[in-house]
């Protein structure tokens, strides 16, 4: 593993001064996630492996491309977990990837996204320059810390290598109440739950139904039951896993899967298809062939964003336009970072 890092930093910089665009791979569970790809591979998977785990601490440090698998069950081992529920997609996933797309599971809403629980990182930039920012533990930084800006970077600003977490306990109980309802009503129940002292991990609506995640101390857990009503679900694992990973057939047609953002008390968007709803209505699945323009305006009108997360003509544009001053900051960036722009090139459309 020794060479990794000086080879991957030979060909950076060989491609910097050849104008050659590069594209950074892992497990490729998410390579239909973002625009066109090109250039030559590079295969970040031999640089694995974890690096520190201090579970009396919660810090872990691994290498990016370490499997996701890998990871999760050293974790459980000490009844510990990444508290973002990372989506692994297919096998072969890996922590990389996961910090490159930024994805975050049903979890989120309640407990975080990716880029909040990153410590630190360490890549290798557009020039081939080794960085690190922040460190293992959890306060050290001062200022505004810049690995948090590889979460979702989609691999435009560097070759991840080192990430360092801040990792949770597993809850000592966890339920789901089951509940039926339509939208309008789920989404005022799920936002109103949430201004409660109520242990809330995940929520799910989806024709008619809504599912209530709850997790911590049972003594809570089971009080806020009580509070809540509903009928708990049996092997609810199951279904969170399903939701996350994208094995309901409601995923699974082959059409276009739009991912909608919008805050989370927005009334029922109206966009002439069924949805799927997670964190607290803040999340909006759309499976269908519908106008990107039309689409994205619905939704730019609720103060929200809308991306082309799977399949579709990727022509339209598959994230969400960015306007004047976040367009400026995102140049400045990658110009920083990857003044060549060889690293994932396009991979955010115009960056």
């Amino acid at each position: 593993m020794s060479d990794v890092i000086p080879d991957i930093q030979s060909r950076i910089r060989a491609a910097s001064e050849n104008q050659s665009p590069l594209r950074i791979r892992s497990g490729g569970t998410k390579d239909f996630y973002g625009a066109a790809l090109k250039g030559d591979i590079i295969d970040v998977r031999p640089y694995a492996g974890i690096i520190d785990y201090e579970p009396k601490e919660l810090v872990l440090t691994v290498r990016a491309g370490t499997p996701l698998v890998e990871i999760e069950n050293a974790l459980a081992s000490e009844r510990q977990m990444l508290p973002f529920e990372p989506p692994h997609f297919s096998a072969g996933a890996t922590i990389g990837g996961a910090v490159a797309t930024g994805l975050s599971g049903p979890r989120r809403a309640y407990a975080g996204a990716v880029r909040d629980f990153i410590l630190g990182a360490r890549i290798l930039d557009g020039r081939g320059q080794d960085l690190r920012f922040g460190g293992r533990v959890i306060k050290n930084v001062a200022g505004y810390d810049v690995s948090r800006l590889m979460s979702g970077a989609m691999g435009t600003l560097g070759v991840l290598l080192d990430l360092s977490f801040k990792v949770l306990p597993q809850p000592p109980a966890e339920i789901t109440l089951r509940f039926e309802m339509d939208e309008s009503l789920a989404i005022g129940t799920m936002n109103r739950w949430a201004g409660q002292p109520l242990p809330l991990s995940a929520t799910s609506w989806h024709q008619g139904v809504l599912l209530v995640r709850l997790s911590g101390a049972a003594a809570g857990v089971v009080a806020a039951k009580h509070k809540m009503g509903g009928d708990e679900v049996k092997d609810a694992e199951t279904l969170w896993r399903a939701l996350r990973e994208h094995r309901a057939a409601f995923f699974q047609d082959a059409i276009p899967l739009w991912r909608l953002s919008v805050p989370s008390t927005t009334a029922p968007l109206e966009v002439g298809a069924i949805q799927w709803i997670e964190w607290g209505g803040a999340l909006r699945w759309l499976a269908a062939d519908v106008s990107a323009p039309s689409l994205r305006e619905t939704v730019d009108a609720a103060g929200g964003h809308a991306t082309l997360f799977r399949g579709g003509n990727k022509s339209v544009g598959v994230f969400h336009p960015l306007g004047g001053g976040l367009a400026m900051i995102h140049r400045r960036l990658k110009q920083t970072f990857d003044p060549a722009g060889i690293l994932n090139a396009g991979r955010m459309d115009n960056f």
